[in-house]
């Protein structure tokens, strides 16, 4: 879902959109979904420079309305996906929601006159974060969507920042842990156990569709250490990166999935459907609602969109597809959105007592 992208929080959403955050995340720990959450997500899922200022313009106090329509969109993207399961294989969903991803960022690429990079190496490590922060994990929760409902897999991608919080600890030497976030890490997964009602054995849980769930946020905060640590400082504007990223992811889909799929017979029209939003609008527009959001109110308020996207995959999944919710599974995604937050905390920096009338000064 991404962060960005996730995810991006990543991520994303799936949170996840495409590496654009690249240059930010070297600055900046924590972004939204796409491109906006920790070394997980910095997901979501993709987006913008952690020098950019907010700009204090007329258009700048929109930004609630925005920052409510990505909230939404991320959201429903867990719906989405488990509606394009019920028309498509988990792979073809995936292919059509990166292919209608790339299309949108493509076209704007044409409007805006900007251009795709053309360095062979900018390319070699796109492929790989495409990889793991658009194909790998957008596959992953489509095929656990099988099994498990859209609120749960909304919760499992909320978990991205604690992924990255983990292992950035082991693959970022500037990354050292306090004790507020070792306990938010640790809360978090706290949550999960909660949230799978682990004292009942895990009883009416699907355990491999959610090992892919959670698997799929592990690859959000694989995916975005791997680009925070090769394609920062890129020469290359964000819309670029992305788009070159979701082509990328594209063409790997597209490999792989008439390998492991039959090409549908027929193409009902409201899977079809989700699928287009999906992609369209979850993975394609949804990068430049985020984009515009970091660039006017900062980084810290726009990661916020990420707290909120399990939060509408779940009230998405029970009003629409009528998913059974049973009071853990609140409960614990509330835990778990606290230990996210304590992870992304930074402790506040300390002044130094005021010298007394009289003392001597440095």
């Amino acid at each position: 879902m991404s962060t960005t992208t996730g995810a991006p929080t990543a991520s994303a959403a799936t949170t996840n959109t495409p590496a654009t955050t690249a240059r930010r995340t070297a600055d900046e720990h924590t972004t939204p979904a796409t491109a906006a959450t920790p070394a997980s997500l910095r997901t979501r899922t993709s987006t913008s420079t952690s020098t950019t200022t907010p700009k204090a313009t007329g258009r700048a106090r929109g930004w609630p309305l925005r920052f409510a329509a990505l909230s939404l969109v991320w959201g429903f993207s867990f719906l989405f996906i488990k509606v394009g399961t019920q028309g498509f294989a988990p792979l073809q969903v995936t292919l059509g929601r990166v292919a209608f991803g790339a299309l949108v960022l493509l076209a704007i690429v044409v409007m805006k006159r900007d251009r795709l990079p053309r360095s062979p190496r900018t390319w070699a490590h796109l492929t790989v974060a495409a990889f793991f922060l658009n194909a790998l994990p957008f596959s992953l929760f489509a095929y656990a969507e099988l099994t498990i409902p859209s609120t749960l897999a909304g919760i499992c991608n909320a978990t991205s920042p604690l992924w990255g919080m983990a292992l950035s600890v082991v693959a970022l030497s500037e990354d050292r842990p306090s004790r507020r976030r070792v306990a938010g890490l640790g809360l978090g997964f706290l949550g999960v156990l909660t949230v799978l009602g682990a004292w009942q054995g895990f009883t009416g849980t699907d355990l491999t569709g959610t090992a892919m769930a959670l698997g799929a946020s592990l690859c959000y905060a694989i995916g975005w250490i791997y680009v925070r640590r090769t394609l920062a400082g890129v020469p290359h504007s964000h819309l670029s990166m992305s788009s070159a990223q979701l082509l990328l992811a594209t063409a790997q889909l597209a490999v792989v999935t008439p390998l492991f799929t039959t090409a549908p017979t027929h193409y009902p029209i409201i899977p079809l459907l989700a699928v287009f939003a999906l992609g369209a609008l979850g993975t394609g527009f949804a990068f430049l609602i985020q984009y515009g959001l970091v660039a006017e109110i900062g980084p810290t308020t726009a990661q916020m969109v990420t707290y909120f996207i399990p939060v509408i995959a779940t009230a998405a999944g029970v009003a629409l597809l009528h998913e059974q919710l049973s009071w853990n599974t609140p409960v614990g995604a509330l835990i778990v959105l606290a230990g996210a937050a304590l992870t992304q905390s930074k402790p506040r920096p300390s002044t130094p007592p005021l010298p007394r009338p009289g003392s001597p000064t440095d």
